[in-house]
């Protein structure tokens, strides 16, 4: 690691061949060190605490007794770790996790499903009815989904859909879905039309062009998809807060909200919750954030 840093501060050497002056080989993958370069380093230094200074407060609140009253800043002084032996014990955190995965695992697969297919017919078939339709999912996404709270619970309750995960997966799916199908579409859009053709000459229908030829090819879009709307599922708050309402139902969000109420609030217990509840989203990262990367650049480019 400190070789790795290293090589931004060490300038490379060069050679003077009497013909002119090279790069030294042996100073291969070596970053030329640049003094206007440096305040690049800086601001990215100082982005880089101001991102990770929440996790620190957390972490470091985490770590406190509830009577602790000094700065959430200064280091907890003793470590208190019966935060997280409480948590363990009661297991709340636990139903909290698995309703949080359901849910998500839920969302993405209707999302991923729907999304990469109605992407697909929106991208090849270029006609003014599904250019309408662009328009109008394009338009869907400037919508808070808070203005349509009220409509949404009566709706769903008629139906019978509150406190139900397919209701709950159901109407988070509604809200994801213009994001993925402009995701989708943007990357399908750059595929050679070529390939549809040739597949067509071969004998393939349509959903065998998708499934054998197109399919394939959306991994990076679909870890991009995965990522964005599995964290914003995953953080939701007001809709499971209205629709969850029986007490084995609550997500991470609202099993951590509990920790909060009108005569005392027990932040230490609060912030070990959300330090577990981090936990799989910061895995999942970890394993997929090379696709993640490029899939964000995929998407933004077109044909």
């Amino acid at each position: 690691m400190f070789e790795k840093i290293k090589r931004f501060f060490v300038k490379p050497k060069y050679i003077d061949t009497g013909e002119g002056v090279i790069f030294d080989p042996s100073e291969e993958g070596k970053i030329p060190w640049r003094k206007k370069d440096i305040w690049k380093y800086i601001v990215s230094l100082l982005l880089l605490l101001v991102y990770l200074f929440p996790f620190y407060v957390i972490i470091n609140v985490s770590l406190k007794t509830f009577n602790d009253t000094s700065s959430r800043i200064l280091l907890a002084n003793p470590i208190y770790l019966d935060n997280y032996k409480k948590l363990f014990e009661t297991g709340e955190i636990f139903t909290g996790i698995r309703n949080s995965l359901i849910i998500t695992v839920g969302v993405l697969v209707l999302e991923i499903v729907v999304g990469c297919l109605a992407s697909y017919a929106l991208s090849r078939n270029q006609s003014k009815f599904n250019e309408v339709v662009r328009n109008l999912i394009m338009s869907v996404m400037m919508i808070s989904p808070l203005t349509t709270l009220v409509g949404v619970y009566s709706t769903m309750s008629k139906i019978h859909g509150t406190s139900t995960y397919w209701g709950i997966i159901l109407v988070l799916s509604s809200f994801g879905l213009p994001l993925v199908i402009f995701l989708y579409t943007n990357f399908i859009s750059s595929i050679p039309r070529g390939l549809d053709e040739a597949a067509a000459i071969d004998g393939a229908t349509s959903l065998q062009t998708f499934f054998k030829i197109i399919l394939p090819q959306l991994r990076t879009v679909t870890v991009t998809v995965i990522i964005l709307q599995g964290v914003g599922v995953w953080n939701e708050y007001t809709y499971s807060y209205y629709f969850l309402q029986k007490a084995n139902m609550s997500t991470i969000t609202l099993v951590i909200k509990n920790f909060f109420g009108s005569v005392m609030n027990d932040y230490g217990q609060a912030a070990a919750n959300a330090v577990v509840g981090m936990l799989p989203l910061i895995i999942l990262y970890l394993f997929l954030q090379k696709y993640f990367i490029q899939g964000q650049v995929d998407s933004a480019i077109k044909s």
